[in-house]
């Protein structure tokens, strides 16, 4: 999992960020990037010394979407298509299913392939500047299943489709009011890695039982992962963090987890 041009990797105090690094042309996102995406966060749903994830791109931007100068070469007809859809949806299931809670931070353009990154991680912080949409309807192309159910999980049905119908790309307010964005703030990144840090102050079981659960029941599947979820449960309640939890909690302090 090493830094590559595109995309950058850093960690710092339990919080990754992984940031998209094509400023000029606002982070649009090549094939491999799709590539590259599914490897780093399945990489980082298991690294020890990650508690929460950031999304986030360079040059004032999140992401303009997949490349579009790529399409004619890489996604000119229905069989490139499809092999293409399938490389970005590895991306997006490996952000969605990742085991640490992951955050964007979109600052201007998370349009296209952009957005569907920014709706698969857990929260979505964005600024004044950001503007977020899907073109597919100005580019004659429909979104996957997987896609708009990230879309249509996060706004609701009305929204799905104004957002799918109309192909425009939304301001900050707008977003803030569909829900394309959870909070926002005067500075994305800023907000994003506060809430990252938030978070990492709590029990990582916890914290990772809960986005178990949650998702479960998101997906319709809890009954499916009963005893995945029970067995969860049953880790936390054994382990040294509730321990140490119940013990600072008498003592007044607070607590040290360590995810153990």
């Amino acid at each position: 999992m090493g830094t590559t041009p595109d995309i950058l990797i850093s960690i710092e105090d339990g919080i990754a960020t992984v940031t998209l690094n094509r400023p000029r042309v606002r982070n649009a996102i090549r094939l491999a990037m799709w590539r590259e995406l599914a490897i780093i966060f399945s990489k980082l749903s298991e690294a020890d010394d990650v508690l929460t994830v950031i999304l986030t791109g360079t040059g004032g931007h999140f992401s303009a979407g997949a490349d579009i100068s790529e399409f004619s070469s890489l996604r000119a007809d229905v069989e490139s298509g499809r092999q293409y859809e399938t490389c970005a949806e590895a991306a997006l299931i490996a952000i969605r299913d990742c085991g640490k809670p992951t955050i964007a931070a979109i600052s201007g353009y998370g349009m296209g392939g952009g957005c569907s990154l920014a709706m698969a991680c857990d929260l979505r912080v964005g600024d004044p500047t950001t503007r977020m949409g899907i073109p597919a309807a100005r580019l004659g192309i429909v979104y996957s299943t997987l896609e708009c159910g990230l879309l249509y999980r996060q706004v609701g049905l009305a929204n799905a489709k104004r957002v799918l119908y109309c192909g425009c790309a939304f301001t900050s307010e707008e977003c803030a009011i569909m829900r394309l964005v959870d909070v926002v703030a005067p500075d994305a990144i800023t907000q994003a890695r506060a809430l990252a840090e938030e978070i990492a102050q709590n029990a990582p079981l916890s914290v990772a039982g809960s986005k178990l659960v949650i998702e479960a029941l998101a997906s319709g599947m809890a009954d499916a992962q009963e005893a995945a979820i029970s067995a969860h449960i049953d880790r936390a309640m054994a382990s040294a963090d509730y321990r140490e939890a119940r013990q600072a909690f008498m003592e007044k302090r607070k607590p040290a987890f360590t995810g153990q």
